[in-house]
């Protein structure tokens, strides 16, 4: 059905809809995350699920996997609406345990496994999360919250664990250093234990759960930089998963993506994992990625998705591979990060001259939007596309703090509307209401802090960050949370940190420091406030250099003129 003027007026993008098929609304399930698998494992019951280090599970196989850790979540009394903490990288244990969450009717905290001990305690407390499932290489992080956090059971996770029994045997005889469990604490479970007493539970294990049900938290700066829970529905995720698949052609049964972006990330569980899962495809779990690994990987699993942030496609094209390796890679979506033109065109060739006819596309989102709302042409690109948006989401330019709408081609703050907008930051209505906000025209917009524009194309345009972040290898770091940590510390008296560049990472973190009278910098306090940061922020958002000063620049108002720290640090180059 052709659209109305004023649609083409609200959502110009639609022009493009129209030459590509794509239609402009969608009709969505209203069901739970897991149905939606379960749906597919109708569907396509002998198509892979996944694939982990070369051992393949089917969907009718994963679906038994998730009843079985559905029934045993049951057996230790988790209850509708209670919430389990998955501290996992990507693997079968953490996939088959949001799902088995999910069915259940619990909500799914998802944490990453190199925050801070104090970070995971945060995360468990905010929550009330009496259930963990952990990695057994970060297990004594949380084993020595159990207490302050009232733990009731600890699910640990060894590496072999998804593998099939043979490789399982292999890995152990290879890998002989374990990490030494408890053995007289009840609470403490390993995964092969916890699903072995699936048996003992024999009633109801999958309750009845809408798309408007909570069902998973995810963790974002919002706009402060402190820490929110993003609270999304099974909808949001459902949503995304059939937009998606709707919008991307290449998206169908049997295909394969390489799924790298990890399950604690938006765009890893809702673009990378949940998508793939609600069409039939093929997940290849990558729990830790390592660039000098890449190409093996490729060879070995021969993906048709490749799906991640500037950096990923910066290790492909310095990866060694012969001219036909990348023959079934059929889609390339870059996300995370801006994507200049000049990698954008290397990829493009390094694609084309190794055997794949596919162009990188660039997506963009955010947690609060369930990870992605808009995606580029696969023949158009210009710096700073972020493309069209999703059917049924709405995008406009304001003017900041303000709801007026500017025109064609004027920068302002991207706001967004549609059904992949979170249900609100958990337990917090304040940054809630800053955050969502309802317009003149009756909608409900998500204010992004990033700063963009219309363009006379019809496409949106990312320009800058309003909020300070830094981005390093995919990931948000907030300058104020480390500023607040290194603050902290007696000798200092203020503190301001940027983001300097990186020749993988993208950007890394850098402290400029002013100590209080009395104090001397040098070694001793670097590795003072080091080491005070290392117990209080995750490992990738630690600074990767320091420097003392005796003041900081400032503003006309007197702010901290952290822009000015930026050119002088770009001027060293």
């Amino acid at each position: 059905m052709k659209n109305s003027k004023k649609e083409y007026k609200e959502r110009p993008w639609l022009e493009f809809y129209d030459d590509e098929g794509i239609p402009s609304s969608i009709e969505y399930p209203d069901c739970s995350m897991v149905d939606m698998v379960m749906q597919s494992a109708e569907k396509w019951p002998d198509n892979i699920a996944y694939t982990y280090y070369g051992h393949k599970v089917t969907y009718k196989n994963f679906v038994r996997k998730i009843e079985k850790a559905a029934r045993a979540l049951k057996n230790y009394g988790v209850k509708e609406g209670d919430r389990v903490t998955i501290c996992m990288p990507n693997t079968p244990e953490g996939i088959t345990m949001v799902y088995a969450v999910n069915m259940v009717g619990a909500i799914c905290n998802m944490v990453h496994p190199l925050s801070s001990e104090k970070e995971l305690e945060y995360y468990i407390k905010v929550t009330d999360s009496k259930y963990v499932l952990v990695f057994d290489a970060v297990f004594d992080k949380i084993y020595r919250l159990r207490d302050s956090a009232q733990l009731e059971r600890i699910i640990v996770v060894r590496p072999s664990d998804g593998l099939g029994f043979l490789k399982q045997k292999m890995y152990r005889l290879l890998h002989v250093k374990k990490v030494k469990l408890p053995s007289n604490d009840s609470r403490v479970v390993l995964w092969e234990d916890f699903i072995a007493n699936s048996y003992f539970y024999q009633g109801n294990y999958h309750e009845e759960r809408g798309g408007n049900d909570p069902a998973v938290i995810l963790y974002s700066g919002g706009t402060t930089g402190a820490p929110k829970g993003v609270l999304l529905s099974n909808s949001n995720f459902n949503t995304l998963g059939v937009q998606c698949t709707t919008v991307i052609k290449q998206a169908v049964p049997g295909a394969s993506i390489l799924s790298i972006l990890p399950l604690f990330h938006g765009f890893g569980l809702g673009v990378c994992i949940h998508t793939p899962l609600c069409k039939g495809m093929n997940c290849i779990l990558i729990p830790a990625f390592s660039h000098k690994q890449f190409a093996d990987i490729i060879k070995r699993n021969e993906p048709n998705f490749l799906c991640g942030v500037p950096t990923l496609y910066e290790a492909l094209i310095n990866t060694k591979l012969r001219p036909d390796d990348l023959k079934s890679v059929t889609a390339v979506i870059c996300g995370g990060d801006a994507l200049n033109q000049t990698l954008r065109d290397k990829v493009n060739s390094y694609l084309k001259s190794h055997g794949s006819n596919a162009k990188i596309r660039v997506g963009y989102g955010l947690t609060e939007a369930t990870g992605a709302t808009c995606l580029s042409p696969e023949n158009s690109f210009k710096d700073g596309i972020i493309g069209a948006p999703f059917p049924d989401m709405y995008f406009k330019i304001v003017k900041n703090d303000t709801f007026k709408e500017l025109p064609v081609g004027e920068e302002g703050e991207i706001c967004i509307s549609g059904p992949l907008i979170m249900m609100g930051y958990l337990d917090n209505d304040a940054e809630t209401a800053q955050a969502i906000r309802i317009h003149d025209d009756g909608k409900v917009w998500l204010h992004t802090g990033d700063i963009g524009y219309l363009g006379e194309d019809g496409f949106i345009y990312f320009a800058q960050r309003l909020k300070r972040m830094i981005i390093s290898s995919g990931y948000n770091i907030y300058p104020t949370h480390l500023e607040s940590v290194i603050n902290s510390h007696e000798a200092v008296l203020t503190s301001t940190v940027i983001g300097i560049d990186h020749h993988y990472k993208g950007q890394v973190p850098k402290a400029f420091i002013v100590l209080k009278p009395g104090y001397k910098a040098g070694k001793k306090i670097e590795r003072e406030i080091r080491e005070l940061l290392e117990r209080n922020v995750p490992i990738y958002a630690l600074p990767a250099a320091y420097e003392f000063r005796d003041k900081l620049p400032t503003t006309l108002v007197g702010k901290v003129a952290f822009k000015k720290l930026e050119e002088e640090e770009k001027a060293k180059k």
